[in-house]
């Protein structure tokens, strides 16, 4: 039995009730983030919660709770370790179905834990490198809100998994913007190149830190505009998402990529984020 967080109580997963007119079950009108604790440590927990805020100040949700508090709360009721905890606000309960809404609502706050494997532990290795598919990028326009509304990306990553690969790569007129549940970045010359943001892309918080590392580290990186083209003349092709790290692209519609294998710059971003978590774990970097 697992404990969750529902509108200020813990209590266990099969108590959890929302009314049959909270407009995140009618509409999706609800934004969520998934944000991994690694031996109960919230990993870039703040950038996450930045990007919460962001992401209701643009759905107009009015919510100020103690974010970090409760989440850590909702870690250690289910005893700590590495954890994937999922947060969703929805704009809350009307009592009916309409699509208007009152700007002053009391929005329905969740949240739950699930176990996860410390993927920084298990070295690069152990990293299984992926195949993704391109399709039609068919969601709205306003992708920079991580909003609950997900049936475009699960359409693709149902098309993707049918072909046998792992990830849908999504293109908008002519050009790539990113994954299901990823961001999207090319190799080219030890250059990494990935998408610049817009209400096209969802700014990740991986995809910060791999500009980051790369920046301390004097690796050149790009955000520019990306074509199919260029994807599969790609010397490397990796994806990111908070809860996978950095993994490698090594096919994109049957055709491979590079020399097939995890390239030498994916090896070395990896190693990066390996030694960036181990910093984390014991406190020799305040960043969280």
């Amino acid at each position: 039995m697992n404990i969750v967080y529902l509108n200020g109580v813990f209590l266990p997963d099969t108590e959890a009730r929302i009314s049959v007119f909270d407009r995140g079950f009618l509409f999706g009108d609800s934004v969520y983030e998934v944000i991994p604790f690694y031996q109960g440590r919230g990993f870039r927990l703040e950038q996450h919660l930045q990007r919460l805020q962001h992401s209701l100040r643009a759905v107009r949700i009015h919510c100020e709770l103690d974010w970090a508090d409760i989440l850590q709360a909702l870690v250690t009721q289910n005893g700590g370790g590495n954890l994937s905890v999922y947060l969703q606000v929805s704009r809350g309960d009307t009592g009916e179905r309409s699509h208007a809404f009152d700007e002053i609502m009391a929005p329905t706050v969740f949240a739950f834990c699930q176990p996860i494997r410390d993927i920084y532990q298990a070295g690069p290795d152990l990293v299984e490198p992926v195949r993704a598919i391109v399709t039609a990028d068919m969601r709205g326009h306003r992708c920079d809100i991580k909003s609950t509304c997900l049936q475009p990306n699960i359409m693709v990553l149902q098309q993707a998994r049918a072909q046998g690969a792992a990830e849908a790569l999504q293109l908008r007129n002519g050009l790539l913007t990113e994954g299901t549940s990823s961001n999207l970045y090319i190799v080219r010359q030890n250059v990494i190149c990935t998408p610049r943001l817009g209400s096209d892309i969802l700014g990740g918080v991986t995809r910060q830190l791999v500009l980051e590392l790369a920046d301390r580290e004097g690796i050149q990186y790009q955000e520019i505009d990306l074509d199919y083209e260029q994807l599969l003349a790609a010397d490397e092709v990796w994806i990111s998402s908070s809860t996978r790290a950095v993994v490698p692209v090594i096919e994109v519609d049957g055709e491979r990529i590079g020399t097939g294998q995890p390239g030498p710059l994916w090896r070395r971003m990896y190693q990066l984020f390996i030694e960036f978590h181990h910093a984390l774990m014991t406190g020799q970097s305040k960043d969280v």
